[in-house]
């Protein structure tokens, strides 16, 4: 592979790389799979690889970029020829649907499923952009957590330590990305599970706002919350996955987005930083849930985007409480036939929930939508005063795989459910969150998130602080040791 790039250098790089000629996608391609070789044994990130169907959509791309020179295209001919993402090998988790695959969603009862006979829109989306899928990635079951310690998979392991977890649901969607598999995955986001990942393996994540992207052909969680999103190795990258994803669809009921609103141009072309932006921090709730390494990466995030200023989130319990009714009950009612006739087939560790889901008064979920009405609105009434709001992504950094509780601030939590605890009233309100890899001294080299919140359609303010944040050197991603 040439000089020109290397297993981190960022989706944007990889993309101009393959159009300037200096290296193919097809060798973008092979150094990917190398690389999932030499490490995945460790990592467990991937659950399935594509390869066919990936050297296929690489030897496309450089058919195309071939032909176009040949017919003496400019380079700017050759961006729009080739799209943004020309070359650049990705992956999703595997509750995408991927044409000829069976969507497992992290279970082993999907197998019996028959294999999808289209790709998801966003899949769609990404190769238009001229991205390569090379596989499916590693998950909670059915999405249902905050760990991928997936009994039928097994655990994905952080690359950063392969003793401690990765974070979920979207774990191997995090681990492929900071173990420089790929420059930038997908993954899904109800109650954190972008967010969590990305702050334990040390990359950048984006929860977009709720009803933004497509959820065409994903396996659902919880309908009434579920997001899609990417992750990457760079705030640029992630930009220019987001604009890819982004795109009317008619067919998503639940798509509200009627036009694009790119991000990458308004990145690129800013020369005033954050003039004018009112940034707050989180308190109260926030505070009170997080220990010292979270601490120290939030008031470094503030004195880098100059804010002293504290902001209280309202109703920030209850709105965890509510998602977490919300969340049972469609779970339990997506899967109430299989926990019926087939429940040893599920998730030991989630399938409790489920059952108690299944079986929860019609009353609480009512009562939990209406609370979320009135919560959401007294939410986006916080941005008439504030464009963009921090704190942190999880409590902790990440926890030894098998961690059954932790202390936070002298408080003992179960480990699984309190990951979500910083994520959850955030998602519930349907906010816009990029968040941004952060490494406090205290966590011997484990990375730590912030979560950069913005109001709803509001993405390009949570990118402009991520940018800053990025450009000041104190959000990055690191070269993992495994």
């Amino acid at each position: 592979m040439s000089a020109a790039v290397n297993l981190y250098s960022d989706a944007a790089q990889m993309a101009e790389a393959v159009r300037q000629g200096e290296v193919s996608a097809r060798e973008l391609l092979t150094a990917s799979l190398a690389r999932i070789e030499a490490t995945d044994a460790r990592v467990n990130a991937f659950t399935c690889q594509t390869q066919a169907r990936a050297f296929a959509e690489a030897d496309a791309v450089d058919a195309r970029r071939s032909a176009l020179i040949q017919q003496g295209e400019s380079p700017a001919q050759l961006r729009d020829a080739l799209g943004p993402l020309a070359g650049v090998p990705y992956a999703v988790k595997n509750l995408y649907d991927i044409t000829g695959e069976v969507t497992v969603a992290g279970s082993i009862i999907n197998r019996s499923h028959p294999p999808a006979d289209a790709d998801a829109f966003l899949v769609k989306q990404l190769k238009t952009a001229g991205a390569v899928l090379v596989g499916a990635l590693n998950m909670d079951e059915y999405a249902y957590g905050f760990t991928t310690e997936n009994t039928h998979y097994g655990p994905c392991h952080n690359p950063h330590d392969l003793a401690r977890l990765s974070g979920g649901s979207s774990g191997g969607s995090g681990a492929a990305v900071a173990a420089g598999q790929v420059p930038l995955s997908l993954g899904s986001d109800t109650n954190g599970s972008i967010r969590v990942p990305a702050s334990l393996c040390g990359v950048w994540g984006l929860k977009p706002t709720f009803g933004r992207l497509s959820r065409r052909g994903t396996y659902p969680f919880v309908h009434s919350i579920d997001h899609l999103g990417p992750l990457a190795n760079s705030v640029a990258g992630l930009a220019l996955a987001y604009d890819a994803l982004q795109g009317p669809d008619a067919l998503d009921p639940g798509c509200h987005a009627l036009r694009v609103q790119p991000v990458v141009a308004s990145l690129q072309h800013s020369s005033t930083g954050l003039k004018g932006l009112r940034i707050g921090v989180l308190n109260g709730y926030f505070d009170d849930h997080a220990n010292a390494a979270a601490h120290e990466v939030v008031a470094l995030a503030a004195r880098t985007l100059g804010t002293t200023a504290s902001v209280s989130w309202p109703d920030a319990g209850l709105a965890r409480a509510a998602a977490f009714i919300i969340t049972a009950s469609e779970g339990g009612s997506l899967h109430l036939d299989d926990l019926r006739t087939q429940l040893a087939a599920f998730e030991p560790l989630s399938v409790d929930r489920f059952v108690a889901g299944a079986l929860q008064p019609a009353d609480w979920y009512l009562r939990a939508q209406r609370f979320r009405r009135i919560y959401r609105d007294r939410i986006h009434a916080l941005f008439a005063d504030w464009d963009v709001l921090i704190t942190a992504a999880t409590p902790v950094s990440s926890p030894l795989i098998g961690t059954e509780w932790l202390d936070i601030n002298g408080t003992q939590q179960p480990c699984r459910a309190a990951m979500g605890l910083l994520t959850q009233p955030i998602s519930f309100a349907g906010c816009p969150v990029v968040t941004a890899p952060m490494w406090p001294s205290s966590t011997h080299g484990m990375p730590l998130g912030v979560q950069i919140i913005a109001a709803p359609w509001r993405e390009d303010l949570a990118f402009a602080v991520a940018r800053q944040l990025s450009d000041a050197g104190v959000a990055q991603v690191k070269p993992a040791a495994c």
